[in-house]
């Protein structure tokens, strides 16, 4: 071969490998490909269908139609019947008109229907589902996802959390998986199922957007040991999906939805929902004996303030107040708990807030024994051995109280509130106690530092201060006397008396800067 030849034939070869190496390099690089425009990363949508849920290892959780192919024939549609009965009827009747009207025949019994959601928990028909689903229902009919009916019968109602089990008579059927609601995060994705405005076997997405949400207007008002420890989801529910369970991405069960925030009752964003864990609890009591047995400390309480730990010396703003005694055979009290302290933990559990420290008392049984660790003013902590008792059914009654004499108006400056001593009438037609009695909040200052924290009498008062700081106060003189070594900025701890709700609670206002 020529010398021209081999010189081509090496040309040739140096074009054929740098080609080559171009094309792997375009491909490292991801580049268009000519004719492939569809396969450019600019053209291709960042997210391709619905979100991809990830475990913490990296491995990807099944997808939302399969979350819900597996969960829907678990989930059954609840109808409700109601019927007026004519004592019922009558009792909307003046009495005064009542013999008039007892001449006539009685019109039939009146009837209604309600609708909600459920979920089965096991394959021989318990089902779980609200409270308020469920109430006062005279016949409960249970319809599955493959149009089966049934008469279910109600197992056991708790409306102090808002849990109910029913059963039907049925075998072999599919059971919903019951997750770990403790385990839940915020921003976790959650699937709500049920049956929303007739909808039958609706599926919705979103997030847990909080834990930890309290709702006292969704329980029975009467209800003195309700417990409140909402999931907040912005899945979309609306009437008729209370009931139904709010799974995750797993396809595992992690509330009950029962309530949404809005002002027209409809859906508007905000949805919430039991956690499994206190429904679990509850369904296995009523289950195994029909109500629930619930522990108590024997204190009212409430969540802290920035004031409460800055009197406490707390430098985190985590822990509950104990607001005062439930009654006179307190365990709490007998074993040495005093108002005003903040329970820190519970054994070996750091509590938070208040329904953390519901749970762990709630479903322990009466007569164990736990440690309660409290901070009191200065720092000092204390563990005491309280021994828990049976939550009452029935509230106590107050005493009436003839003592006391009427006084002139107070105002205290520092903490802007008028106070003056209650009349023997009021305190007579209030039944108050001695242990109640106190200087009466007559005022309160818009924006003052009492602003919010006391209550006047037309803004859901009347209230008492009992006590300032350690100090009992009675009269105005010794409410003033009480606050005279207040300095601008300290924080000052009340004992108050809501005479309305006929409950003592501890109030921590700062002292006007």
């Amino acid at each position: 071969m020529s010398s021209r030849g081999r010189d081509l034939l090496k040309l040739s070869s140096i074009i054929v490998v740098a080609f080559g190496l171009g094309i792997a390099f375009a491909s490292a690089l991801d580049l268009p490909r000519p004719g492939r425009a569809e396969q450019s990363p600019r053209s291709r949508p960042l997210l391709t269908g619905q979100p991809v849920a990830v475990r913490s290892d990296g491995a990807a959780l099944p997808s939302f139609a399969d979350v819900a192919d597996a969960v829907k024939p678990a989930v059954v549609f609840i109808r409700s019947e109601h019927r007026a009965r004519p004592s019922q009827q009558m009792q909307v009747i003046p009495r005064e008109l009542q013999p008039f009207f007892r001449q006539f025949p009685q019109r039939q019994p009146q009837f209604s229907e309600e609708s909600g959601s459920g979920f089965i928990v096991s394959a021989d028909g318990y089902v779980l589902t609200n409270n308020h689903v469920v109430a006062d229902a005279d016949r409960v009919i249970v319809k599955l996802l493959d149009n089966r009916e049934f008469t279910a019968r109600v197992v056991g109602r708790d409306p102090a959390t808002d849990v109910a089990v029913i059963k039907i008579d049925a075998d072999h059927l599919p059971a919903a998986a019951l997750g770990n609601s403790d385990a839940a995060r915020v921003g976790e994705w959650v699937l709500a199922i049920g049956n929303p405005l007739e909808f039958q076997f609706t599926v919705t997405a979103g997030i847990i957007s909080a834990k930890g949400r309290n709702l006292p207007g969704l329980v029975d008002p009467n209800q003195q040991y309700s417990i409140q420890d909402f999931l907040q989801t912005d899945a979309a529910i609306n009437p008729g999906n209370s009931g139904g369970p709010l799974v995750n991405a797993r396809g595992e069960v992690v509330g009950i939805n029962a309530a949404i925030a809005s002002q027209t009752g409809y859906y508007a964003g905000y949805g919430f929902a039991i956690p499994i864990n206190l429904a679990r609890r509850v369904m296995d009591d009523l289950i195994s004996t029909g109500h629930v047995q619930r522990a108590i400390l024997g204190v009212g309480i409430r969540e802290i303030t920035p004031e409460d730990a800055d009197y406490v010396g707390l430098h985190e703003i985590k822990g509950v107040v104990v607001n005062d005694y439930s009654g006179k055979n307190s365990p709490a009290r007998a074993a040495g708990l005093q108002p005003g302290d903040v329970i820190v933990a519970l054994n070996d559990s750091a509590v938070d807030h208040v329904a953390q420290l519901q749970q762990l008392v709630g479903f322990r049984r009466p007569g164990e024994v736990v440690h309660v660790t409290v901070v009191r003013h200065g720092g000092e902590r204390h563990t005491y051995d309280v021994r828990l008792a049976q939550a009452p059914t029935d509230g106590e009654e107050v005493a009436s109280n003839d003592s006391g004499a009427a006084a002139p108006k107070a105002t205290e400056g520092k903490l802007g509130i008028a106070v003056e001593v209650p009349s023997a009438d009021f305190l007579r037609e209030a039944r108050i106690t001695d242990d109640q009695r106190g200087v009466l909040v007559s005022d309160v200052e818009e924006g003052g530092p009492s602003w919010g924290k006391l209550l006047p009498p037309d803004r859901g008062g009347p209230e008492m201060v009992l006590a300032v700081n350690d100090t009992r106060v009675r009269t105005a003189d010794e409410f003033q006397r009480a606050l005279q070594g207040a300095r601008r900025g300290d924080v000052i701890q009340l004992r108050v008396f809501n005479v309305q709700a006929a409950q003592t609670r501890i109030v921590r206002i700062r002292v006007r800067g």
